[in-house]
């Protein structure tokens, strides 16, 4: 397959690039800078320099041509203040998803947050994130010409993977390895009957690839 990541240098898609390239999948990571590029050739990805904050849907789409499936992996960062968080973890996802349509890619998973909602109260930047965040999400869920599933992870943590978790519509709060996110990344993209759902993650007890043929109604 062809996957193009948005956020491509970030430390989820970082790990989802290298198990992509791993089994021989072409990846192609969207960067904002440059200099960003070495990081994801280590990692066995095309680099692809666009600014999602400033670009167009049709540079966008350009980009996703010819893929067979887009993830969405961008955010604004934890130092960022809450005007980032809407035109990057709002703006940005929306724009992406927008181009997908128009490219044509139908297979779309997003990389979301446990507690996004667009009515999420508070004006704390953290409260801006969640926002921003469920807005973005009930505008994906909304694009009947997307084939899209959102994942919803819980706490992330640098720990390593154990390749364990627990994946279901309503998992309650937890913390989960950003290597056992990547995983079921990969497994979401090999599984398109997962299509249409919006799922959280947390560590559990359940191996990546049984989790996810689980939520599939396998």
């Amino acid at each position: 397959m062809r996957i193009v990541i948005a956020g491509g240098h970030g430390q989820i898609a970082l790990r989802l690039e290298r198990l992509l390239a791993a089994r021989g999948d072409e990846v192609a990571g969207i960067i904002r800078r440059a200099e960003q590029g070495d990081d994801l050739r280590a990692a066995g990805a095309e680099p692809v320099v666009c600014d999602l904050e400033s670009a167009s849907v049709d540079e966008v789409a350009a980009l996703l041509r010819g893929a067979d499936a887009a993830v969405f992996a961008a955010g604004a960062g934890p130092n960022s203040g809450t005007a980032r968080k809407d035109t990057v973890d709002r703006g940005a996802a929306v724009l992406f998803a927008d181009a997908a349509v128009r490219a044509g890619v139908r297979r779309h998973v997003v990389v979301s947050s446990m507690g996004a909602d667009p009515a999420h109260p508070g004006d704390g930047v953290f409260d801006v994130y969640q926002r921003a965040k469920g807005e973005a999400d009930a505008y994906v869920s909304g694009l009947d010409a997307l084939d899209w599933t959102i994942l919803r992870p819980g706490a992330l943590t640098n720990d390593a993977g154990t390749g364990r978790v627990r994946l279901e519509a309503d998992t309650g709060r937890g913390a989960v390895p950003r290597d056992d996110v990547a995983a079921v990344l990969m497994e979401l993209l090999d599984t398109p009957a997962t299509a249409g759902l919006t799922l959280e993650l947390i560590s559990g007890s359940t191996p990546v690839s049984v989790a996810v043929k689980s939520v599939a109604g396998n």
